[in-house]
């Protein structure tokens, strides 16, 4: 998946899980709602600074915007190790 789309993907995840509007998290995190609406769809690039207020606002680590909910590959063929 497109990194920049999975940062959108996750956002609204997040601001939905907080039910928060577009225009709350917008205001927390000190950006023009329009700017947010473009992250979320994955038509703007984030700037790091971006990054780190939408995750200070939505109270995540700011490596959280950036994960991929699907499990990969080496995931699934993970070895567990005891000892």
């Amino acid at each position: 998946m497109d990194v920049v789309a999975l940062f959108g993907k996750n956002v609204r995840t997040l601001r939905d899980r907080e039910g928060l509007s577009q225009e709350e998290l917008a205001f927390r995190a000190g950006m023009k709602r329009s700017y947010l609406s473009d992250l979320e769809r994955g038509t703007r690039n984030p700037s790091v600074r971006a990054l780190g207020r939408l995750a200070e606002a939505l109270r995540v680590a700011p490596s959280r915007l950036l994960e991929d909910p699907r499990p990969s590959e080496t995931d699934s063929n993970a070895v567990v190790r005891s000892r």
